[in-house]
C-alpha cells in the first residue's frame, strides 16, 4: 500500500559514523557467519533506474509522515510508513485529475507518475518477502466493497495485478456480518497482533481499503536473557520508571553526532535491521525526526563497527491513529472533500470518510515482531458527509526504525518512552 524509499536513508540505515572503528556497515550483511552466508545469502533488491529514483524521492514522504505522528501524539507509537504508503497507491490508482496529483505529491512523485509508481511496488512486494530465510515478512492488499456497487473492472485490475489486493462484496446492511469479515482478515494477516481495526460497518460506505504488513525476525546476535535485569528509564518529562534492559556487549555499526546516537541491530542474514536513535542530553525524539525530515538521515549510512556495551528495552507497544487531519496538511486534503474525484475506482466513489493506521509492536531477546494495517473508508457518492568501548544506554525516550538494507525502505517506526 516503497514506492517510497530511501536509496539515501537505506544506505543511512544500513550503516551508521562514528570515529571510532573500521569496517563500514553493509560491507558484511551476514555478520561474517559462513555457515550463515551459504544457507542465507544477503541479496539487495534489484531496482530499475526510475525505481531508485522513487526510493530517494520516497524519503520526504517518509519522514515527513514520521515527524508528523510524532509531533501528534504523547504516547508511545509504532507505525509503517511502507504501510501507508501501498495504501495511498491503491487509492492513487482510483483516483484522477487534481485528487491524484495531490496524493502523488504528498508521496514524494510527479503528478503523472500512477504507472511507474505501480510498478516500483509491484517491485517491493515481490522481492522483500524473499529476502531473508529467518524473517516471516508478508505484505497483503484487501478491498471489500458494498454488494451492489461495484468497482470498475479495470481498478479491480490494477490493485489485483500491483498490490496483490483481492476484492471481496459483502452486505454492509447487515454491518455485524461484514465488521467481522473485515476485522477478521485483519487478525489473520497479522497473526493476531491486531485483531480488530474497526468498530462498525455502515451502509453510507461504498469500500474499505486495507493493507497489512507483518514481521518476525531473529536478531542476528541474540540477547542472553540472564542479562536482563530491570533498570531505571527517564521519561522525557523527567519522571524515573524501571524497565526490563536486554544488555549484551558485541561489535555494531555505530553513528553519533551533535543530536544522536544510532545503533544498528541487524535481524537475520542482514537483509533487514532496527536502528536506535538515541537523544543526546539536551535533545527529544522530536528533534531527531525534525532533523530525519530535513534530510539528516544521509549521515546514517557512514557508520562504522564498534564495540558497543548495549542496553535495549524489553518491550511491546501498540497504536492507533486517525490520518485524516495529517494527510490533509500534507498535501491531499481534496482526498476529504467531496469535490474529490475517485472515478477511476467507481461510478460510485465519492470521498474518503477516514485514513487511519493500526500498528504493533513486540521487542525482546530473541528478536522482533511487529504488525500493522492501513485502511481507508471511501464514501459512497450517495452519502452525505571503535577503538574504544562505546556506551550506549537506551535509558531514556528513543526512536527506533526497521528498514530494508539495500533501500532504506522503513517498514517500520516508532518512538519508546518506557510503556509496558
Amino acid at each position: 500500500m516503497k514506492k517510497l524509499y530511501l536509496m539515501t536513508l537505506t544506505v543511512a540505515l544500513s550503516a551508521v559514523l562514528c570515529s571510532c572503528g573500521s569496517s563500514a556497515v553493509g560491507s558484511e550483511p551476514n555478520g561474517g557467519d559462513p555457515k550463515n552466508e551459504e544457507d542465507n545469502p544477503y541479496k539487495a533488491l534489484e531496482l530499475t533506474g526510475r525505481s531508485v529514483d522513487f526510493v530517494r524521492q520516497g524519503d520526504a514522504f517518509s519522514f515527513g509522515f514520521l515527524d508528523r505522528v510524532n509531533a501528534a501524539t504523547q504516547e508511545d507509537y509504532i507505525i509503517s510508513p511502507l504501510s501507508m504508503q501501498f495504501l495511498l497507491g491503491m487509492l492513487l490508482d482510483g483516483a484522477r485529475g487534481e485528487t491524484a496529483a495531490q496524493i502523488c505529491n504528498v508521496l514524494g512523485y510527479g503528478a503523472d507518475e500512477t504507472a511507474s509508481v505501480n510498478e516500483y511496488c509491484l517491485s517491493m512486494i515481490g522481492q522483500l518477502p524473499a529476502m531473508d530465510k529467518k524473517t516471516q515478512l508478508s505484505i497483503a492488499g484487501a478491498i471489500f466493497v458494498d454488494d451492489g456497487y461495484p468497482l470498475l473492472d479495470s481498478y479491480k485490475s490494477d490493485v489485483a495485478r500491483y498490490y496483490k489486493a483481492t476484492v471481496s462484496n459483502l452486505d454492509f446492511a447487515n454491518g455485524a456480518i461484514a465488521l467481522k469479515k473485515i476485522n477478521g482478515w485483519c487478525a489473520e494477516q497479522t497473526n493476531g497482533m491486531i485483531p480488530k481495526i474497526l468498530d462498525e460497518v455502515t451502509p453510507d460506505m461504498l469500500a474499505y481499503l486495507l493493507n497489512a504488513v507483518y514481521f518476525k525476525s531473529q536478531w542476528q546476535k541474540k540477547f542472553d536473557k540472564r542479562f536482563s535485569a530491570d533498570e531505571k528509564f527517564t521519561t522525557e518529562a523527567g519522571a524515573m520508571l524501571q524497565v526490563k534492559m536486554m544488555k549484551q556487549k558485541s561489535e555494531y555499526s555505530y553513528h553519533e553526532n551533535d543530536l544522536w546516537q544510532a545503533v544498528r541491530l541487524p535481524y537475520g542474514n542482514g537483509a533487514f535491521s532496527m536502528t536506535v536513535l538515541l537523544p543526546k542530553a539536551g535533545h527529544q525524539v522530536a528533534d531527531i525526526t525534525a532533523a530525519l525530515k530535513g534530510g539528516d538521515a544521509q549521515s546514517l549510512g557512514r557508520g562504522h563497527i564498534c564495540e558497543v556495551d548495549l542496553w535495549l528495552p524489553k518491550f511491546e507497544s501498540d497504536f492507533h491513529i486517525n490520518l485524516n487531519k495529517l494527510l490533509s496538511e500534507m498535501g491531499m486534503p481534496l482526498s476529504f472533500s467531496r469535490e474529490a474525484d475517485f472515478k477511476a475506482m467507481s461510478e460510485y466513489a465519492m470521498c474518503l470518510s477516514f485514513v487511519q493506521q493500526d500498528a504493533a509492536i513486540k521487542v525482546d531477546e530473541e528478536g522482533t515482531e511487529a504488525a500493522a494495517v492501513s485502511s481507508a473508508g471511501m464514501l459512497k457518492a450517495t452519502s452525505v458527509g571503535p577503538q574504544k568501548e562505546i556506551i550506549f544506554h537506551a535509558d531514556h525516550p528513543f526512536l527506533y526504525l526497521i528498514t530494508e538494507s539495500s533501500t532504506g525502505a522503513v517498514l517500520f517506526a516508532g518512538r519508546y518512552s518506557g510503556g509496558k
